[in-house]
């Protein structure tokens, strides 16, 4: 159960980090944030290779840039089907 808690507190973390590096809000608000960190850094670990600090068996820097990736395709989405 704890590890639940942390893996969602990351998740909102990494999509916060994200939607302001991309300069995009992500939908959904808190929740928004959870999915996009929590989809980011599955992508992100699927895609680069583990670098930089690890946190809880999570590469921070390959999670972060995954969903960087994830907040701006999926604004570039919703304004091009808007």
């Amino acid at each position: 159960m704890n590890h639940m808690l942390w893996t969602l507190i990351w998740g909102g973390i990494v999509g916060a980090i994200a939607g302001w590096i991309a300069g995009k809000d992500i939908p959904f608000g808190i929740i928004g944030n959870i999915v996009a960190g929590l989809i980011g850094s599955w992508i992100g670990g699927k895609l680069l290779p583990v670098f930089g600090p690890v946190w809880g068996g999570i590469a921070i820097i390959p999670s972060i840039i995954g969903a960087v990736i994830l907040v701006i395709l999926v604004s570039w989405l919703m304004r091009r089907f808007a």
